[in-house]
């Protein structure tokens, strides 16, 4: 199970760990669950520690927490952040997927 973040998705979420009120933060939480246009879709959030069961990987220095089921979904998965004058966010390039939406945003595995 592995799971990599960019040098800029990393920076960005280092970033988002010092922000006022998210100092408790240890790690990036990514979780798949069902919704979205394809079936699937991503979710992030800040976590202060990993659950008992939840699998922890590190990259670029920022530990990910994952629960069992997200993992199957995710494995191999980079993540990235973008900024344009279009928009900005996180994007998932996920070998697991079989297709995705036209926003980018859910999947179908």
């Amino acid at each position: 199970m592995s799971i990599t973040l960019t040098p800029k998705a990393a920076e960005k979420v280092r970033a988002m760990m010092s922000a006022p009120g998210q100092e408790a933060a240890t790690g990036l939480r990514i979780k798949v669950v069902g919704g979205g246009c394809s079936g699937l879709s991503y979710e992030m959030a800040l976590e202060r520690e990993a659950g008992p069961a939840d699998k922890v990987c590190e990259s670029e220095g920022v530990r990910v927490f994952l629960d069992p089921k997200s993992a199957l979904f995710v494995s191999g998965t980079q993540v990235d952040y973008h900024e344009s004058v279009m928009g900005q966010g996180f994007a998932f390039k996920n070998p697991n997927a079989k297709g995705t939406c036209g926003c980018g945003t859910s999947f179908t595995a």
